[in-house]
């Protein structure tokens, strides 16, 4: 069985979020920076079921956990 591929943008879709390249960029510029001390399921701004999603996908090393660090990598840069 292959693995499955999956985009940044079906991240932000998956999380119920808008997913084109201009709202990811608002979304990112809005959030950014995110303080190094909090986990990125533990960031304010999600509400729980987001929180819950992202904490299981880097949890269980699902497919979703390559993007979800680099989502954590573009919240906290400057």
């Amino acid at each position: 069985m292959e693995p499955t591929i999956h985009h940044f943008s079906d991240l932000f879709a998956q999380l119920g979020l808008p997913s084109d390249g201009p709202a990811i960029r608002a979304f990112i510029a809005l959030h950014a920076p995110l303080d190094g001390s909090i986990r990125l399921h533990d960031a304010p701004f999600w509400q729980a079921a987001n929180a819950r999603m992202l904490q299981e996908m880097t949890a269980d090393d699902a497919d979703w956990a390559e993007l979800v660090d680099q989502l954590d990598v573009a919240l906290r840069r400057v």
